[in-house]
């Protein structure tokens, strides 16, 4: 059986396309730029190389419309036709409280999906644009949607409310929502399969650490708790987002700098962060370059970031009573030791006992990083939200 997962960003679409029958990616890549004279897609071939073909994507159906192109025509084609494809799993970034589990895309449920654009007005908009492209290329394929923000609606409503007038609540679904939803499920499941260990009996706290980072906290297979709120700024410090701040001080830089909701928005979102306070970068890379070089800012940077991913490290391990595994996942967590080291120094007293050997060693493969005797298990496990996704999907059409 052949799945198709789309991916549609506010300026972007990736895709894969998995043979669920062995579990392997025939194909994938992405389109970048959407909308911008200078769009692309990028192609992941079979020999893993890379090819980019350019071309000026004006919006997402078209996009999806080049994709299906793609595999079908030319040097790059995978595909005799798009009739093979079996199905197609979606990332749906906002499902609100409606969505608790990945569903099949009916009229009703996309009009439900359409509701919750307030809550992510950049993303959900271009997710149902990815849905109805299908549904014109490929009339009758069932479609499946797999909600960034589903895994963490097992939270209790002491952790996901906000101490705001409770009708805001009620009449605007102000909350917290938490994202990376799939990787977080995806990671603590591996976890336990990689130990051989029974998920239902672990306290286990989630660190996907790249660009955009999140820690969630998993108590016996279910999310209790997420760093993320209603939107994506909040909790950790990211590659360009301010995380936590006061929101006192918002309103104090609004109306220093004369700011309105955009102006502020576009500050916490896309000038803060480690980019904000290093003035060096986002990428981590390069602050550790920046570091070496003298650059005191990188430094601050750094200690900022890691600490942050500390303190919801010990939150978590006190809301569920202790922790059994820490996993670190996404681009940081998966190939940055100094990520890994800065965010458990310090944790001994939790009982996390890291080997600097095994820690410095490990790159984007799962390994135990903690040593052998140490009573909380440390690991990295890379993230595979594209296989969740095709893996929901396979359940929820299979015949």
């Amino acid at each position: 059986m052949k799945i198709l997962v789309l991916n549609c960003g506010s300026s972007s679409i990736k895709y894969a396309l998995y043979d669920m029958d062995d579990q392997s990616v025939i194909t994938s890549g992405g389109i970048e730029k959407i909308g911008l004279a200078d769009s692309f897609i990028k192609i992941k071939t079979a020999d893993g190389n890379k090819v980019r073909i350019d071309r000026e994507i004006p919006e997402h159906t078209a996009g999806v419309k080049f994709i299906f192109e793609c595999l079908t025509e030319g040097a790059n084609a995978v595909l005799d036709s798009l009739n093979e494809i079996n199905a197609v799993g979606h990332r749906m970034v906002h499902g609100g409280e409606k969505f608790n589990k990945s569903v099949l895309l009916t009229d009703e449920v996309m009009e439900e999906f359409a509701k919750c654009n307030d809550l992510a007005p950049l993303h959900n908009p271009a997710n149902i644009k990815g849905v109805n492209a299908v549904r014109e290329c490929l009339p009758g394929v069932p479609q499946v949607g797999v909600f960034d923000t589903a895994f963490h609606q097992t939270m209790p409503d002491y952790a996901f409310m906000y101490a705001l007038p409770y009708e805001l609540y009620e009449q605007y679904g102000v909350r917290r929502y938490g994202f990376h939803g799939t990787s977080h499920r995806y990671v603590s499941r591996r976890v336990c399969e990689f130990l051989g260990v029974n998920a239902e009996c672990k306290k286990i706290i989630t660190c996907h650490i790249g660009n955009g980072a999140s820690i969630a906290a998993v108590k016996y297979g279910k999310c209790i708790d997420t760093s993320m709120g209603l939107t994506p700024l909040e909790g950790l410090i990211m590659g360009t987002r301010s995380g936590d701040i006061d929101a006192g001080a918002v309103t104090f830089l609004m109306d220093k700098l004369g700011l309105d909701t955009a102006g502020i928005s576009n500050l916490l979102n896309k000038k803060s962060g480690l980019a904000g306070v290093s003035e060096a970068s986002s990428d981590f890379r390069d602050i550790l370059a920046a570091i070496e070089a003298g650059n005191d800012h990188a430094r601050l940077a750094k200690e900022m970031y890691t600490y942050r991913i500390k303190k919801y490290i010990g939150q978590y391990a006190a809301a569920m009573g202790g922790v059994d595994v820490i996993v670190f996942t996404g681009g940081a967590g998966e190939n940055q030791w100094e990520v890994r080291e800065g965010a458990t120094k310090g944790l001994e007293f939790l009982g996390v006992r890291m080997s600097q050997e095994k820690n410095h060693a490990v790159r984007a493969i799962e390994a135990v990083i903690s040593e052998a005797d140490s009573p909380v298990t440390v690991c990295v496990i890379p993230t595979d939200e594209e296989l969740m996704i095709a893996t929901d999907t396979l359940e929820l059409t299979k015949q």
